[in-house]
């Protein structure tokens, strides 16, 4: 429960979390201690709880979560379906708080509207109108013991009805009464799982603590629900976890388990960073319509350095978290208004230009911020964790350099190769040139120095 604990203090200050729960036993297995586990979805529930009380920043924006469960986990069809239930739920209370409010108020009016003498007005048999009310309201399935109640609340004389009606405003009450609310939900997928859907081979969800079969079923009919429950409530999303750690940069220390709900931050259990963006507009020149390269390089190194500082200087709401965020000093840096930059240029967004310049800008940024944390650790030394993780992380470099190279093939233990960046379809060689040389630099002294920072 101490997660609920930390998770609180992030979130009012206005950050994220993400966690995987595929530790956690399904439903039925057993317990050490005695008896069997109430299962995954009752302890989501709870923290789902525990979000939704704290807005994210102390505003009303809500909690940043992600939920990650494993594909092979006992109870991963309760969990693929939950927010589905949950959105049929809050439809069948929209839907039927507006069905049984407008037939209780149909049938109040048959009685107030009643001449009849004494409690005739009160009687199906002796007022007309209030049968045919009655009648409507219970082919719309209204409960009878509510047509009662309104009927015993017109004969102690009152004459009007008030029953409260819900709707679909994601902040309604109607998404108040119901779970789920509170994250992202993605579901972790192997090759191997990806590999039974293409093959329509069977797939085991299996057991916490020792391993055994629990269920098995068809990859593809776990495929289906997955493809359903996105259509029906837009999650879960997916995990793709041999494609994420293929390009970890310091496995020895652990594979990556989950993300933060955007998912622009992925590594070891217990770490954070913190995440500055660059507005792109910033950068474009207005004669040119280009992006003027060398404020862009000089704002990725700037910011580089200020992100590795932070580290230093930032706060965290565990020991073990704070302990493993100086030890790998990850930093997140991005851009925002990639769709401004393109409208305004011109150039449609679902574009091949448009997305070789996206590819381009995204390879100027990372290259030269590891070239920027290569050139730190030249005077302060790379991060602790840097040694045993030496070989992996400059694979991961070097096949980061050959996709900014444009090359499809040639790629250093990779599942799935990358798209890489197409060249010919960028209308700015410079922006090619300069990601290009980015990462050779990037490379260069990540070879002869090490980086400052993991990732």
């Amino acid at each position: 429960m101490d997660l609920w604990v930390r998770e609180a203090r992030l979130f009012k200050y206005g950050s994220g979390t993400g966690s995987n729960f595929s530790h956690l036993r399904g439903e039925g297995e057993k317990l050490s201690g005695g008896g069997k586990s109430s299962g995954l979805m009752s302890f989501l529930k709870i923290g789902d709880r525990a979000a939704g009380a704290i807005k994210s920043g102390g505003t009303t924006r809500r909690a940043a979560k992600m939920v990650v469960v494993d594909i092979d986990h006992p109870d991963i069809e309760n969990y693929i379906d939950w927010k589905v239930k949950e959105e049929q739920k809050v439809a069948a209370l929209v839907t039927g708080s507006k069905i049984v409010s407008k037939h209780l108020k149909a049938i109040m009016k048959a009685c107030v509207n009643c001449s009849a003498d004494n409690d005739a007005c009160f009687d199906p048999n002796e007022n007309p109108a209030l049968k045919r009310e009655i009648r409507a309201a219970k082919k719309d399935m209204v409960p009878e013991n509510y047509i009662k109640r309104v009927i015993q609340f017109a004969q102690q004389g009152y004459r009007d009805l008030e029953f409260k009606t819900y709707d679909t405003d994601w902040d309604s009450e109607a998404y108040l009464t119901v779970s789920g609310q509170n994250s992202n939900n993605s579901v972790s997928l192997r090759d191997d799982f990806l590999r039974a859907v293409e093959n329509d081979s069977t797939w085991d969800l299996t057991a916490r603590r020792d391993g055994k079969v629990m269920k098995t079923l068809k990859a593809r009919d776990l495929w289906e629900k997955i493809s359903y429950a996105a259509w029906a409530s837009a999650d879960p999303g997916l995990h793709y976890n041999t494609t994420m750690n293929d390009w970890h940069t310091c496995p020895a220390a652990g594979p990556i388990r989950a993300s933060n709900p955007c998912s622009e931050y992925m590594f070891l259990d217990d770490t954070a960073c913190n995440l500055a963006s660059l507005n792109l507009l910033q950068f474009k020149d207005a004669a040119t319509k280009k992006i003027n390269i060398t404020d862009y390089e000089h704002a990725v190194r700037l910011w580089t350095v200020v992100l590795e500082v932070s580290v230093m200087m930032a706060q965290f709401p565990s020991r073990e978290i704070a302990e493993l965020s100086y030890e790998y000093r990850t930093l997140g840096l991005g851009y925002a208004n990639i769709g401004g930059l393109l409208m305004s240029t011109g150039i449609p967004y679902d574009s091949a230009e448009g997305r070789a310049i996206c590819g381009a800008l995204t390879a100027i940024m990372t290259g030269v911020s590891y070239a920027t944390s290569a050139e730190i650790a030249s005077e302060l030394g790379p991060f602790p964790g840097f040694a045993p993780n030496r070989d992996n992380m400059l694979r991961v470099i070097r096949n980061h350099r050959r996709a900014a190279q444009g090359v499809a093939q040639g790629y250093e233990r990779l599942s799935v190769d990358p798209v890489p960046l197409v060249h010919a379809d960028c209308s700015d060689p410079a922006l090619i040139a300069h990601a290009t040389a980015a990462w050779d630099k990037a490379l260069e002294l990540g070879e002869k120095h090490g980086y400052r920072n993991a990732q």
